[in-house]
């Protein structure tokens, strides 16, 4: 009973190794992600923004229209800051 216990405690430590190796590996061979946590931060903010646009009542002289277009276009430039930053690996 020894044996087989040793055995399992054995497969247990050599697995918990080889998981560690390889995750290792993984991030070593992976292009490095930089954090864009203000800048979805940020992409959320103008989702809620544009969100609130949308249910605002209408008879704003266009002007809530307007501003819903720019926050689409903010929207739109912060997804490509992102993009670029994951592309070139900035933070």
């Amino acid at each position: 009973m020894t044996e087989l216990t040793l055995s399992r405690r054995s497969l247990i430590a050599v697995s918990g190794i080889a998981l560690t190796a390889g995750s290792i590996a993984a991030l070593v061979s992976s292009p490095v992600q930089a954090d864009q946590g203000n800048m979805d931060a940020a992409l959320r903010q103008l989702q809620n923004a544009l969100e609130s646009l949308h249910r605002a009542t209408p008879n704003k002289g266009g002007h809530k229209e307007r501003a819903a277009e720019l926050v689409e276009q903010a929207m739109a430039e912060v997804q490509a800051g992102i993009a670029y930053a994951a592309e070139h690996g900035g933070g």
